[in-house]
């Protein structure tokens, strides 16, 4: 039997987890699984704000993570993906085969560009930072969403001067901790974050006081309601005409994802991620599979899940055991999609846990100070232990890929 093809593009949380998943359900003499990245190491993404701050993260090389376990890493940008004939066109490509150790090469190295065929798709693609059309956003703000991103604005922080000023644009999850993990690490710097709305508005009442503590302990100056309109060399405007002094922006706000899945036939919103659903299977093409960011999924309540990590690894699991099941004939499970609580650094010595409902709703409950912080820090190492070891902690549950039809809630009670 010709082994069955299975492509992961994307090598963060959500493909990183769905590879290792899929290498621990299948038997490697029936399928072959490639995984398709264009750095060769783990990029702790939840951690870029501190990366920015001037903190040196632990390395995690791919070929270590994935040694012995079946995927077969492919170092290499992802340029166009055909889902009518089932190819992915990448460029830069060196196979390294099975825990082989990609070097460092230059861009005048590059291979050129080579088409992979695959019987499965997992897309993971993710996104990047959305600068919403704002006039000056790409020529003079600084993003976090990824890792060059955040290396550019720690050389460009290292470089100010006491008494210049940061505004951090976006009041969100990633401009909260972006705003106050500088703030602690420059306590020279005039940091300033700029929110559409009020400040944690989403948050509970303890909450946004917790926040707004922390802002006024680290000396951190909140423009409330000023959606950002501009971005000059050394300002950001606001829609209310008020002009405040940025030597250096940081752009929080908001994520857009990767534009293959857009140029391609596949079903996808309006936003470009791809239409999903329960098992993580592409609405328009049956063997394609989108997770994370790049996947319009829906939560409980009938509600789309936000991009987060917290969705991303479950949504992973559920594509990696969805695409085994169907493989192998057994019972298609079903992994929880809901929300526990949101995380929040608020530099290396604050902390905020705001307990959620199932649909992402803010309780009364909180934690929050040190305790808070110490919870974050262990939930973002297990977040990258999970990926760095992908077979491990999961039951030895290898089956052999066949033919027969899949097994469904119903079969199975009939067959009961």
């Amino acid at each position: 039997m010709q082994q069955h093809r299975i492509i992961v593009l994307g090598a963060g949380y959500t493909g990183a987890s769905a590879a290792g998943r899929l290498a621990r359900r299948l038997h490697r003499e029936d399928v072959t699984i490639t995984l398709v990245n264009a750095e060769p190491d783990f990029v702790e993404r939840v951690r870029m704000h501190q990366v920015a701050a001037g903190q040196d993260l632990r390395p995690r090389p791919f070929s270590e993570m994935f040694a012995g376990t079946g995927v077969a890493l492919k170092l290499a940008r992802v340029t166009a993906v055909d889902v009518d004939r089932k190819t992915v066109t990448v460029t830069g490509a060196r196979p390294t085969g099975e825990a082989g150790a990609p070097e460092p090469f230059e861009p005048e190295t590059l291979e050129p560009a080579e088409t992979l065929e695959y019987d499965t798709l997992v897309y993971a693609l993710g996104s990047g930072w959305n600068s919403q059309g704002v006039p000056g956003t790409a020529e003079f703000a600084d993003e976090l969403a990824s890792r060059p991103g955040a290396l550019r604005l720690r050389e460009r922080l290292a470089r100010l001067e006491a008494g210049q000023s940061v505004v951090v644009v976006g009041g969100g999850l990633t401009g909260l901790e972006a705003a106050t993990e500088i703030a602690e690490a420059r306590p020279d710097l005039d940091v300033a974050l700029t929110a559409r709305g009020a400040l944690g508005e989403w948050l509970s009442p303890k909450g946004r006081a917790h926040v707004r503590k922390v802002f006024a302990g680290l000396g951190i100056t909140a423009h409330e309601h000023a959606a950002v309109t501009g971005v000059e060399a050394d300002r950001v405007a606001t829609a209310d005409g008020t002009s405040v002094p940025a030597a250096v922006t940081v752009w929080t706000a908001g994520f857009a994802v990767h534009p293959i899945a857009r140029a391609t036939t596949l079903k996808v919103t309006d936003t470009g991620q791809i239409v999903v659903d329960r098992t993580m299977r592409s609405l328009s093409h049956p063997d394609v599979y989108a997770v994370g960011d790049a996947a319009m999924a829906m939560g409980p309540g009938d509600k789309p899940l936000r991009m987060s990590c917290a969705t991303g690894t479950p949504m992973a699991w559920q594509a990696a055991d969805a695409i085994a099941a169907r493989l192998t004939g057994a019972k298609i499970p079903k992994t929880p999609l809901r929300y526990f609580n949101q995380c929040v650094s608020l530099g290396r010595k604050e902390g905020l846990i705001q307990y959620v409902t199932a649909d992402d709703r803010a309780v009364k409950a909180a934690l929050t100070g040190r305790f808070a912080a110490t919870y974050k820090e262990l939930i973002c190492k297990g977040a990258a232990w999970a990926v760095a070891n992908p077979t491990l902690g999961l039951p030895n549950r290898r089956r052999r890929v066949t033919t027969e039809r899949p097994k469904t809630a119903s079969t199975a009670r009939a067959a009961a």
